[in-house]
């Protein structure tokens, strides 16, 4: 059987703001401006992987029946980004003095100290290490 082959994943997310988005997303997560396009789309490099932020717009041609918009109920999550980080407690204290906003301090869970916080438009993300 054949295989799918691809380069690379690129993974997107709308945003309300894609100016104050690629702000946020370098200044709490250190990620690098890859390319910006026409105030609308950034393109940015993070822990090896492309971030594609991209404002909302309505359905296109190859896309006819999508809509892209941010998040518009934050307590419902259809997708999540995970880092997988070494001190979870450490991490929540870098990424919260560097404006991150979380849900709750660090929970152990038994095996797992994890801790969940939030882009400026609502996507959910989660820190977690491995005990």
């Amino acid at each position: 059987m054949e295989r799918f082959n691809a380069s690379a994943v690129t993974s997107l997310l709308v945003v309300s703001d894609a100016t104050a988005s690629r702000d946020w997303y370098v200044r709490v997560l250190d990620a690098e401006v890859v390319g910006e396009y026409g105030g609308t789309s950034v393109v940015l490099e993070l822990l090896g992987n492309w971030l594609l932020l991209v404002t909302g717009g309505e359905p296109t041609p190859d896309k006819p029946t999508v809509t892209f918009t941010p998040p518009d109920e934050t307590s419902r999550v259809s997708a999540e980004i995970i880092f997988r980080v070494d001190d979870c407690r450490q991490t929540y204290e870098l990424l919260s003095a560097r404006g991150a906003d979380f849900l709750t301090e660090p929970v152990d869970r038994g095996g797992e100290i994890r801790a969940f916080f939030r882009d400026p438009d609502g996507h959910l993300f989660e820190i977690s290490e491995l005990t």
